[in-house]
């Protein structure tokens, strides 16, 4: 080989370093911001701030002040000192995605949290999430099987929607999506666990997910002691890998818990940049975070996949009204509500069906089916009205023909919404047993 071709060859392969590198200067530490002076900075964009000891620890920029430039460390900023030297971050912020994802456990920034090998081979992709044209969305047409009978019955899920799982504390969400994760058609699953407490992140892979889970799923897991940057990152995450599976014509289930810690994260970063509060304690831009994020999720022309999502919303003392459980509802394609008063009962999946709707069910479900959960929904409510009445012996039959068969057939309808653990039903098992229930008292 000529040597003029060997050292074009060569010249190729070699990539062009800076010719300079640009400090700024640490001036201020406020709780978790740092302020920076000197340089240009770019917002969104990661640097390094210098420790004591010589080691350098990774922020991002979230906001400016004419020539100051206001940072976050995403991981632990012990040790730094004044006038600590800044530098931008070389390294590209491309992320590195396969198929051996599956199985794995990360955090925000996409380093393995398990004992697995570096995720380092694959196929390089942005971190950032990019905005779907609306014309360019596909809509929602097929059910998605999600292993539940009372959600595939009742509130059927559909291959691209966004549904909310409302919840308070303790009242057995994290163990409906483990069941989900498990139980469900998809092809892949994508579990973003945000502002958990560090055990439930183990217990939550170990126990809610199990082996059979875990063999098509991705865990993105960022505990309440990370940083609220990090926190919002592996939500973002989150997004970012179900969309890459869904490119590539897979069927996905993204199950992020939750979408209020993502706003909790928000709020942390809005208000310590100055943004002032607004509705209980929310800035603005928490509201439009919250609408950025949940937009990403869906079906894309592009692609024959599909991307589902279902958000957990903690209401806040089981307050349906509190601001982020309102604004979910707003830009979500439905909800399901669980409630303390059935968990408390013994009612597991806690599902109150008269709060719970979904908004693409008639559009993915037979005529049949959607008359079926029509005719129950109504019977449930009705027994509703005189279920006070009835250890009284208040209640007499004989009047209403309707509320008559509402209490006779209550015991069989909680029979059908209740649910074990480790029991799958699957949507043709559920549409059948809705039937049967249905035409039993007709």
């Amino acid at each position: 080989m000529p040597v003029l071709e060997r050292l074009q060859q060569a010249t190729q392969q070699v990539q062009p370093g800076p010719l300079s590198l640009s400090f700024g200067t640490l001036v201020r530490v406020n709780g978790m911001i740092l302020t920076v002076a000197g340089g240009q900075y770019t917002l969104g964009q990661r640097y390094q701030v210098e420790g004591q000891h010589g080691h350098w620890i990774e922020a991002e920029v979230v906001g400016f002040d004419r020539d100051q430039a206001f940072l976050m460390p995403l991981t632990d900023a012990s040790g730094l000192t004044t006038g600590a030297r800044v530098r931008p971050l070389m390294q590209d912020q491309a992320l590195t995605v396969s198929h051996a994802l599956l199985g794995r456990v990360v955090d925000g920034l996409m380093q393995p949290l398990d004992a697995g090998p570096a995720l380092n081979k694959g196929e390089p992709i942005t971190a950032q999430l990019t905005a779907v044209n609306p014309m360019q969305k596909k809509g929602v047409t097929t059910p998605l099987d999600v292993g539940i009978k009372a959600i595939n019955g009742l509130f059927t899920v559909g291959q691209g929607q966004r549904l909310g799982l409302f919840a308070g504390s303790g009242v057995g969400k994290s163990k409906l999506l483990g069941m989900m994760t498990r139980f469900t058609s998809a092809d892949v699953v994508i579990v973003g666990l945000v502002g958990e407490r560090g055990w439930e992140v183990k217990d939550f892979i170990e126990h809610s997910l199990g082996r059979d889970g875990m063999r098509k799923a991705v865990v993105v897991a960022a505990p309440a002691d990370q940083s609220p940057l990090l926190r919002m990152r592996s939500a973002e995450l989150a997004h970012r890998l179900a969309a890459w599976f869904r490119d590539q014509g897979l069927h996905v289930l993204l199950l992020v818990d939750s979408l209020t810690r993502y706003a909790q994260a928000q709020r942390e970063i809005a208000l310590s940049v100055g943004e002032p509060p607004a509705t209980r304690g929310y800035p603005p831009s928490v509201f439009s975070k919250l609408t950025q994020l949940v937009e990403r999720a869906g079906n894309s022309n592009d692609s024959s996949g599909s991307m589902t999502a279902i958000y957990t919303v903690l209401a806040e003392g089981d307050d349906q009204q509190d601001p982020i459980a309102d604004a979910a509802r707003a830009i979500l394609d439905g909800h399901v509500v669980l409630s303390r008063e059935l968990a408390e009962s013994g009612h597991y999946p806690a599902i109150d069906i008269g709060a719970s709707i979904s908004r693409v069910m008639p559009n993915i479900v037979s005529e049949q089916q959607l008359k079926h959960c029509y005719s129950l929904k109504r019977l449930y409510g009705r027994y509703q009205e005189v279920r006070e009445l009835l250890p009284l012996g208040a209640y007499q039959a004989g009047r209403d023909a309707e509320l008559d068969k509402a209490v006779a057939l209550y015991p069989d309808i909680e029979h059908f919404l209740c649910q074990g653990l480790q029991q799958q039903v699957t949507l043709a098992e559920t549409e059948e047993q809705l039937a049967t229930l249905v035409a039993k008292y007709a």
